[in-house]
């Protein structure tokens, strides 16, 4: 910049390069003079490669060019995957599991550390494996069957123990499904049909049973009434007459054969006077 003879001022091209230059600079190391850090993640900050400290989500201020901001996620993830184990009786068992975790914020510059911001796949997804064929091999396909509840409760409080020392926390640990082979499938549904089966012959053979028992305390029954009537005098031909009248339908026999009567006598009914 200079004036001329006149008092005019002119700025030479030169001196605004190196002004826009300068400026340039300023800025840029202004913009490496901050950080922000979002929401679910902590910051691992580092000074030439080498942990300094753990900054929470927000803006902040760093050493421009010689610090830097790694962000760690601690959300709670998900990881779900296939897994292949055998039960304690050899039986081929594929299962999918979903794993809910998330990593514990206040060592997180030491994951950073030991493992990398990579630590789901270097941690997580092996463990399940191992964990699902451990627990799975302490039991039979059946009981895997039967008492799911107890194998998942039992892999999920290994998974915790052995995820715990890398600071990564297990919130649940979920079996999708079982899946065996087609032979064994096979089996289970022979066996089931089987235990049908032979539920239905005991139910039948206990109603045979009761049928028995009330047919033979029927009969007891009806043999004691004839032997109280009995033992009482009470099968006096007025008696018997009596039932015959209970049993009658009200017609007389249209023919009678030689020397027969008729099974009521209708004589103690007629008009003493008349005869009729």
């Amino acid at each position: 910049m200079f004036r001329d003879k006149q008092g005019n001022v002119h700025i030479q091209f030169g001196g605004v390069v190196g002004l826009v230059v300068v400026l340039g600079i300023v800025i840029w190391i202004l913009y490496l003079s901050v950080y922000t850090v979002p929401a679910g993640f902590v910051g691992i900050v580092t000074r030439f490669g080498a942990v300094q400290r753990i900054v929470r989500p927000g803006f902040g201020i760093k050493i421009p060019l010689a610090e830097d901001v790694v962000k760690m996620d601690v959300r709670t993830q998900k990881d779900q995957t296939d897994a292949t184990a055998d039960s304690i009786d050899l039986q081929a068992v594929t299962s999918t599991i979903a794993v809910n975790y998330n990593l514990d914020p206040q060592y997180a510059s030491q994951v950073y550390s030991s493992v990398g911001t990579d630590y789901a796949d270097i941690l997580i997804a092996p463990a399940i494996q191992n964990i699902f064929k451990a627990t799975t091999a302490q039991f039979t396909a059946e009981q895997l069957i039967d008492e799911r509840e107890a194998v998942r409760s039992k892999a999920e409080a290994s998974l915790k123990s052995q995820l715990a020392q890398y600071h990564v926390l297990v919130l649940n640990f979920n079996i999708v499904n079982f899946n065996f082979s087609d032979q064994f499938n096979q089996a289970i549904e022979a066996k089931q049909v089987a235990q049908q089966q032979v539920e239905t012959a005991k139910q039948l053979l206990a109603k045979a049973q009761v049928d028995a028992q009330t047919a033979v305390a029927q009969a007891q029954g009806q043999a004691d009434a004839q032997k109280a009537l009995k033992d009482a005098g009470s099968l006096t031909p007025e008696y018997l007459e009596f039932l015959a009248i209970q049993k009658w339908d009200g017609h007389l026999p249209s023919v009678v054969t030689g020397g027969a009567s008729p099974f009521i006598d209708l004589s103690q009914f007629a008009n003493p006077t008349t005869g009729k």
